[in-house]
């Protein structure tokens, strides 16, 4: 069962600020795998994500679980957190645009909601959730534009290895309900050390990393990408999952849309159709209704 707080305000607040780290990582990929191969970039964000949520703990005066039980949940956790869909997304990024990258990434909150009700059903699938499910769909596209959509049939293997990401995160959201009583950055530091254990001997034995010369732009961005949008948001992403639930948090792969377009227009100058304000507002009644309170 969801937790349930006291007020809805600082979840929702929470969901947006997960929406605007996860929304600025497709930037910092895409400036990552510039110069560093897709599997070495996933392996040294898991693991200095993972290192400073392990100092943190070690001031907060917290100690990770030792049972194996647990354990194992982690390391199921990091397959379908950071393992698979980090490394499908990032190999992806290099030869599909980032509007349909978005939008098949998108598809998160759609699975997620497939998998409770007719798998997991750990939740309420109610109607209106599911409502908010395609109407968040249908804003997302209006925002990044149906041109966008003009990728489709070329690079198929990239746009699936996106949609098999976006299964995954559907599955972490559900198996995060697991880690229900932990403090939220036990499980993100736990899943990420876990992640790095795996990807960091694959990092050595592809790439060699020791020959790669990364420029400083996607050393910066790798900076970024783990400290921001991996260790910060993990913590937050952990304790949603236990107030919204697993579609409500999900419900973040929609907010990222508009963040992304808003920051391309307020940044870059670039105009919006009007197209995207129709989207802006089907994004946002399909998210509250996919977080209304249990």
């Amino acid at each position: 069962m969801t937790e349930r707080p006291a007020s809805l305000a600082p979840e929702l607040a929470l969901l947006l600020a997960l929406s605007i780290l996860w929304g600025a990582s497709y930037t910092f990929i895409r400036v990552g795998v510039e110069t560093i191969p897709p599997v070495t970039l996933i392996a040294a964000r898991t693991i200095i994500a993972g290192s400073l949520l392990l100092a943190l703990l070690h001031w907060r005066g917290l100690r990770l679980p030792r049972d194996r039980a647990m354990w194992g949940r982690f390391l199921f956790q990091a397959g379908l957190n950071s393992v698979v869909p980090f490394t499908l997304i990032a190999w992806a990024e290099q030869t599909i645009s980032a509007g349909l990258a978005t939008i098949l990434n998108s598809t998160t909150p759609l699975f997620a909601f497939l998998i409770t009700a007719l798998v997991t059903r750990h939740e309420p699938v109610s109607g209106r959730k599911l409502l908010g499910v395609a109407v968040g769909l249908a804003g997302t596209c209006l925002i990044v534009g149906v041109q966008a959509l003009g990728g489709l049939g070329h690079s198929v293997w990239a746009q699936l290895a996106i949609v098999a990401a976006s299964v995954c995160y559907a599955g972490a959201a559900i198996f995060g309900k697991n880690f229900r009583g932990l403090d939220p950055i036990l499980p993100a530091a736990g899943s990420l050390l876990c992640g790095a254990a795996i990807l960091v001997p694959l990092s050595l034995l592809l790439d060699r990393p020791w020959t790669l010369r990364p420029s400083q732009d996607s050393i910066l961005a790798l900076m970024a990408l783990s400290v921001f949008s991996t260790a910060l948001a993990f913590v937050i992403y952990f304790r949603l999952v236990r107030t919204l639930g697993s579609i409500g948090t999900t419900a973040q792969a929609y907010l990222r849309v508009p963040i992304g377009v808003a920051i391309g227009a307020l940044v870059l100058g670039e105009a919006l159709p009007w197209t995207a304000w129709i989207g802006l507002a089907c994004v946002m009644a399909g998210v509250a209704a996919m977080t209304e309170r249990p």
